[in-house]
């Protein structure tokens, strides 16, 4: 009987998610670019960077499978734009020589990424990509990494893991896409399984933060209820056939739904940490 409920529930989603717009599924926090304030807004834009980095990859493979082509193209642009804005600001601020040197790195590695996502989607190029975004999200991750240690703060490290639970859900997505495509091997598997354990373990770990005020805690609820429609569409990761199309769609759809979440509940601390900090002086 709870089987069939969760399923009445999940089938009322996936129908509500079928008229969901394309402006809807793009992160608000992800609209504009307004400069770097202060060293959460910092953190939270770098870990955004890590996010982009397997978005990029999710929706350029979902563009080469024929799955929600309008939408994925438009999401492939819109991410390709804001991670190269974003990447200009935090070259701008970066507040030291290694995180300086991080964003120098990024920067090369970005014109290759960049130059592989603008082209007609192949699975030649799909496999490039497979390794490439790879490198991007280890630099980026660095990056985002020596920030929280340069803020020295417990919101800083809430602003680097609720902004890594957008990486992974999109990360989650993209190696289900990859299979989809043909691309797949025991380690990528194997990656896939450790997202999974990674973010359901970072989810516990924010819902006991002693910061989370009430707003943060009914996204986190949310997010919950958002993960258990998620997980259960990656779980259909072999079927095929006709219902191949269908599933892959409810991928694309969720891990959007999810990254929504996750992006607001990152915005929230990053929040906390602007009302407590001034603001960088130039």
């Amino acid at each position: 009987m709870k089987g069939n409920n969760f399923r009445d529930t999940r089938r009322q989603f996936l129908l509500g998610m079928a008229g969901v717009g394309v402006a809807s599924l793009l992160p608000v926090d992800m609209a504009a670019a307004a400069g770097i304030t202060e060293i959460g807004d910092a953190i939270n834009k770098a870990g955004r960077q890590r996010m982009l980095s397997q978005r990029m990859a999710k929706a350029y493979c979902q563009i080469g499978l024929g799955i929600l082509p309008g939408r994925s193209e438009k999401i492939l642009s819109s991410s390709q734009q804001r991670f190269s804005d974003q990447l200009a600001e935090l070259k701008d601020y970066a507040p030291t020589a290694d995180v300086k040197e991080s964003y120098a790195e990024l920067d090369k590695l970005w014109q290759q990424y960049n130059k592989l996502l603008s082209g007609k989607p192949s699975l030649d190029n799909a496999r490039l990509i497979a390794s490439l975004n790879e490198d991007v999200l280890r630099t980026a991750h660095l990056a985002t990494t020596q920030l929280e240690l340069h803020a020295a703060s417990n919101v800083g490290r809430l602003i680097n893991v609720a902004g890594r639970q957008r990486m992974l859900s999109q990360r989650m997505a993209k190696f289900y896409m990859f299979r989809q495509w043909g691309i797949k091997s025991p380690s990528l598997d194997q990656e896939a399984q450790l997202a999974r354990r990674e973010f359901l373990s970072a989810l516990d770990a924010l819902s006991k933060a002693q910061e989370n005020d009430k707003p943060i805690t009914n996204e986190l609820e949310l997010a919950r209820m958002q993960w258990l429609f998620f997980d259960e569409a990656l779980k259909q990761q072999d079927v095929g056939g006709k219902d191949m199309m269908t599933y892959a769609t409810n991928v694309a759809t969720t891990s959007e739904r999810l990254l929504e979440v996750m992006d607001r509940i990152t915005g929230h601390y990053a929040r906390i940490s602007a009302a407590s900090a001034p603001a960088r002086k130039r």
